[in-house]
C-alpha cells in the first residue's frame, strides 16, 4: 500500500483526489496539506509541511506556484518522492525542480491525463509531415475563470511537445498580436488563452496550410481525468531513485 500526503489536500483537485482514492485498494492519503482550510478529510490535516507529523511514500501537490519552493525544499531534505501537478512554475522555479530531481524522485507534468499525453506524440507525428508543407501553427486553450495562470501549462507544453521534439527548438512561441502591424512569421507557435465559466481544460492545436486546416483536439469534462493520472503517477514513483520523471514513463510502465 503506497502512503501518501496530498499537498493542496482542501483545493479542487485535493478533494477530486480524496474521493478517488478512498475506492483504491492500492494507494491510500496519510496526511493533507492546506494552509487555509483544515478540516478534516479522514486524515489528519496541517497547515504546513513542517508540521506533518506522518510518514509517508510519496507527495501528491495539486497547489500553486508560490508553494512550490518551499514543497521542493522539504522533498529534497526528506528524501520524499514528489508528484508536482502545480503549473505557472518560473524558470528559476523550474530550474530549482530540475536541481531537485538530482536528490530526489520528482514527477513533474503540466498535464496528468492519458489523452493529453498521447496526443503530445500525435503532434510530433503530424508535425513531421505539416510543417515542412507550409503549414502554420496555433493553440488555443480554453479554462475556467478562476485560472491564474496563462497560457495553460498544457498548452506550453503541448507547444513544447512540436518545438523541442521536431521544430529543433527554433519556433518563437506569440502570445499577443495586439501590437503587431505585419504579417505572421513562418517560425512561431501562435498560443492564445480564453478565460471564462467553468470550463475544465479545452486544448485545439491547429495546423493552418494553404486550403487546408487540420486541428487536433483535446477536451476535458472533469477534474478526475487529472485526478487519475496523479494518482497512477504517485504509485509509479513511490520508492523510485532520484531523477526527473515525466507521465510518459508512467504510460510505458503500464504497457
Amino acid at each position: 500500500m503506497v502512503k501518501a500526503i496530498m499537498h493542496g489536500c482542501n483545493g479542487h483537485m485535493g478533494q477530486v483526489i480524496t474521493g478517488l482514492i478512498k475506492d483504491d485498494p492500492e494507494i491510500e492519503i496519510v496526511a493533507g496539506i492546506d494552509p487555509v482550510d483544515c478540516r478534516d478529510n479522514g486524515y489528519p490535516v496541517f497547515p504546513n509541511l513542517h508540521a506533518c507529523t506522518v510518514d509517508a511514500d510519496v507527495i501528491i501537490d495539486f497547489t500553486s506556484a508560490k508553494a512550490a519552493d518551499g514543497l521542493i525544499n522539504y522533498c529534497v531534505e526528506k528524501k520524499l518522492p514528489v508528484v508536482l501537478c502545480s503549473t505557472g512554475l518560473s524558470e528559476e522555479q523550474l530550474a530549482s525542480v530540475e536541481a531537485a530531481s538530482k536528490q530526489v524522485a520528482v514527477l513533474k507534468s503540466a498535464n496528468m491525463s492519458l489523452g493529453i499525453n498521447m496526443l503530445m506524440k500525435l503532434l510530433q507525428d503530424a508535425a513531421k509531415i505539416l510543417v515542412p508543407a507550409g503549414f502554420d501553427i496555433e493553440i488555443v486553450e480554453k479554462h475556467h475563470n478562476r485560472k491564474l495562470d496563462a497560457p495553460s501549462g498544457t498548452a506550453l507544453a503541448l507547444a513544447d511537445a512540436i518545438n523541442d521534439g521536431v521544430l529543433n527548438s527554433e519556433y518563437a512561441y506569440k502570445y499577443d498580436r495586439s501590437q503587431d502591424h505585419h504579417k505572421r512569421e513562418k517560425k512561431e507557435i501562435g498560443i492564445s488563452a480564453v478565460r471564462g465559466g467553468t470550463i475544465v481544460g479545452d486544448h485545439d492545436v491547429i495546423f493552418a496550410g494553404t486550403d487546408e486546416v487540420i486541428t487536433f483536439s483535446h477536451t476535458a469534462y472533469s477534474r478526475a481525468i487529472f485526478g487519475k493520472g496523479a494518482i497512477q503517477a504517485a504509485k509509479f514513483l513511490a520508492g523510485k531513485p532520484a531523477g526527473y520523471y515525466h507521465m510518459s514513463d508512467v504510460i510505458d510502465a503500464q504497457a
